[in-house]
């Protein structure tokens, strides 16, 4: 059997009953005696037998498949599948996953979704333009998972940024920051509505909107700290908790102290957040919650013929240590 993928034949053999006993047992249907089902599964785990689901799912009508497209480019990302796969799970659905990377552009990771045969579809922070969206909501339904602005074709399932940052300048002024400055993150999706919120939220308030040209990564938070050197604010908001990072890992090489002379504020309370050498204080947009109502968009849709709807959750914010009272 080396190198041989084993048979419903092979169990049949190896149990001594026949090849459609075989799959009644491995279908849990009934027409096998207790006896039998204990015997051709001992003879399936000794043979390391496991059903094809390819075989199965072709022979269905029905896949219940739901393809999720992320990001490898965004930790958070993954946090958000771990949460969609046991929404899924407690639907009776299971869950395919494409990745949109170097190399791999996010048509093909969709693309390739609908050809595993997936009846719904959740893409996590689209980068696509309204009429490709639209195309893919003709054949399937697509919900857009962290972006909102993608036509009414489409579901959404999005967190309020412009309420985010409201809660984070009010975090900050609560503890007498005025000199605010946020890195923001560029063109990526959410980047636009984060850097106008702060912009618009600043000025409500009378104090200056100081923007410094960041983006989603590390480095990105990096290259915005040095730059923030000369002149340092006595708080920072970051597009997001690895940008954060960035910033913090910057501030503290010029010999700058966080929080005691400058405040750094994440956001999506990701695991880099929460990690015990870091506690960083940050946004949180609820990945879990964000995930299952995506999930529950999608089945929903499904399981009965609705129009598409826009949910937009509220964040929160979780305190932690970088964050304190500005400087005198």
């Amino acid at each position: 059997m080396a190198g041989k993928r084993p048979t419903l034949m092979d169990v049949a053999e190896a149990a001594g009953v026949s090849r459609a006993l075989v799959s009644i047992v491995m279908r849990d249907a009934p027409g096998a005696s207790e006896a039998t089902r204990l015997k051709v599964q001992e003879a399936a785990r000794h043979l390391g037998y496991r059903p094809d689901s390819r075989a199965r799912l072709l022979r269905s009508s029905r896949t219940r498949l739901l393809g999720i497209s992320f990001s490898t480019a965004h930790a958070f990302h993954a946090e958000i599948v771990d949460a969609a796969y046991a929404g899924a799970t407690e639907r009776g659905y299971d869950i395919a996953l494409s990745a949109v990377a170097n190399g791999r552009p996010e048509q093909r990771a969709v693309e390739s979704l609908l050809d595993l045969g997936c009846e719904a579809l959740i893409l996590i922070s689209p980068l696509l333009g309204e009429a490709e969206l639209a195309g893919y909501a003709a054949r399937v339904p697509v919900v857009s998972l962290l972006r909102d602005d993608v036509g009414e074709a489409l579901d959404s399932v999005s967190s309020d940024d412009f309420e985010g940052i409201r809660i984070a300048i009010e975090h900050l002024t609560s503890l007498g920051h005025q000199r605010i400055v946020h890195v923001d993150g560029g063109s990526t999706v959410s980047g636009p509505q984060r850097r106008e919120a702060f912009r618009a939220e600043m000025l409500r308030r009378g104090l200056e909107p100081r923007i410094v040209a960041g983006g989603p990564t590390e480095e990105d938070g990096l290259r915005a700290g040095h730059e923030l050197r000369a002149d340092p604010p006595t708080a920072i908001i970051a597009f997001n908790d690895r940008c954060a990072l960035g910033v913090l890992e910057s501030l503290r090489a010029a010999g700058l102290r966080v929080p005691e002379d400058v405040s750094v504020l994440g956001y999506d309370d990701s695991q880099f957040a929460r990690l015990s050498y870091v506690q960083l204080s940050s946004i949180s947009q609820d990945a879990p919650l964000l995930a299952r109502a995506a999930v529950e968009r999608a089945i929903d849709r499904l399981e009965s013929p609705t129009p598409a709807a826009h949910q937009v959750r509220t964040p929160h914010l979780v305190v932690r240590s970088t964050t304190g009272p500005a400087r005198a």
